[in-house]
């Protein structure tokens, strides 16, 4: 018996590859750290080092978002996820921000992991699509991490 290729799949895309190897290097990074101190300390330095690196627009809101969470959500540790900025509870990623550029995205993101507390009812938002970040958008993005952490 044989069979017919019917589907047209060619693996990850270079994106998806990319993020892989961010994730890769960041987590062999992570790993060669001192003290609790040291690696709390570098690991935000590598946050705000991957947001400088970012075109204009989704380093400006990066940095909006990072203001935000670090303001209501202090006990979230900034780290890097998969090459993105992200935030974690007892080291487990609670919320992180997709910048549009790395994934040739419309928009940037704002993703919350099922460790965020977020449920309500049957059926809730687990990622925001973010095209600025206005007075707005800052009150609803602190909301959700004071919600997410709660």
């Amino acid at each position: 018996m044989s069979r017919t290729k019917t589907s047209t799949y060619e693996g990850f895309t270079a994106e998806e590859r990319a993020a892989m190897k961010d994730h890769a290097q960041d987590a062999k990074k992570e790993a060669r750290r001192g003290s609790r101190a040291d690696k709390a300390a570098e690991a935000e330095r590598d946050l705000l080092a991957k947001i400088a690196e970012m075109s204009d627009s989704d380093r400006i809101m990066a940095e909006r978002v990072h203001a935000v969470v670090t303001a209501n959500a202090p006990m979230l540790a900034p780290k890097l996820w998969y090459g993105m900025p992200a935030y974690a509870l007892d080291g487990k990623v609670v919320c992180f921000f997709q910048s549009a550029e790395k994934f040739k995205a419309r928009y940037a993101t704002l993703g919350f992991s099922d460790q965020a507390k977020l449920d309500e009812g049957a059926m809730w938002a687990t990622s925001f699509a973010l095209t600025e970040v206005t007075a707005e958008v800052e009150a609803r993005i602190a909301a959700l991490v004071r919600q997410a952490v709660s």
